[in-house]
């Protein structure tokens, strides 16, 4: 297979993953019939989606499935992630969870659990109650301490999807809606979005080890010189399926580090001498 080929169907397949639209059946209430709603646009959807990059989050309030509120401001200081889904879907919300869940295992394992916050939303505001929430994270096998599902009223949900640049319309007998996973970072705007229900780890992991470790001014303390080194070292091993820290990497930036001392105290004393002569 020549490489213009191989690209061409790599781009392709990309973009059917970015375009991936959710339905499945629920228990409808009202809801408008096909012929008075058109099918949307995907790429519009996915329009509005990039657009959405960068955006701030408003300070909405949801309930949390024991029935606390939460108020989204209050989850700022580390990244989070938004998962927008309805309880009734019985084939690709699930799927978005599990491969979130399994993602979120490993984020939790390689970057730890007290960095980042997963919050997963019911836009079904008529059915998407704490109850069933709670019920849906059992389902998934969901019980992670920095995990939230919420309910929301219409304006908030409406809202949070708009921020996020995420898609849903009611159809006949269930919801159309983007396949889309959003990082929001520490400040509390739209990071990045992983798009899809099956999702390659990598494309998980690092954007949020980005809005985890930060990229920028991160050397001007002890903390953020550490989490700039484990952001460099922790690189993903195919052979295993897994991220893992590179002790070679580490090792290479000990050494430039050394290296660096060493010039610089002589550099230093050369200096010195010089101004004493």
């Amino acid at each position: 297979m020549s490489r213009a080929r191989s690209f061409r169907i790599l781009v392709l397949a990309a973009l059917a993953g970015v375009l991936t639209l959710a339905s499945a059946p629920f228990s409808a209430h009202g809801h408008e019939s096909p012929s008075r709603r058109a099918v949307p646009d995907q790429r519009q959807w996915l329009e509005v989606s990039q657009k959405a990059l960068g955006n701030l989050v408003g300070d909405y309030r949801f309930v949390e499935t024991k029935g606390a509120t939460v108020s989204l401001d209050s989850l700022q200081g580390k990244p989070v992630v938004f998962s927008l889904i309805y309880t009734s879907c019985s084939h690709v919300c699930p799927m978005i969870t599990q491969r979130l869940r399994r993602a979120v295992e490993e984020a939790q394992r390689v970057i730890g659990s007290d960095r980042f916050t997963v919050v997963t939303v019911g836009f079904d505001v008529r059915n998407d109650t704490p109850m069933r929430m709670a019920a849906f994270a059992r389902a998934q096998g969901v019980d992670f301490p920095n995990w939230l599902f919420l309910s929301g009223d219409d304006a908030s949900v409406s809202k949070l999807a708009e921020d996020l640049g995420f898609s849903y319309t009611a159809m006949a007998g269930g919801f159309l809606h983007a396949a889309q996973t959003t990082i929001v970072d520490r400040d509390g705007r739209v990071y990045r979005h992983v798009y899809g229900d099956d999702f390659p780890i990598q494309m998980f992991m690092e954007p949020l080890k980005e809005a985890v470790y930060g990229t920028v001014g991160t050397f001007l303390s002890v903390d953020g010189l550490f989490d700039r080194i484990r952001f460099i070292c922790t690189v993903y091993d195919p052979n295993q399926g897994r991220y893992r820290i590179s002790y070679a990497i580490a090792m290479t930036l000990l050494t430039g580090v050394i290296s660096l001392s060493v010039t610089a105290l002589v550099i230093s004393r050369a200096w010195l001498k010089s101004r004493r002569a």
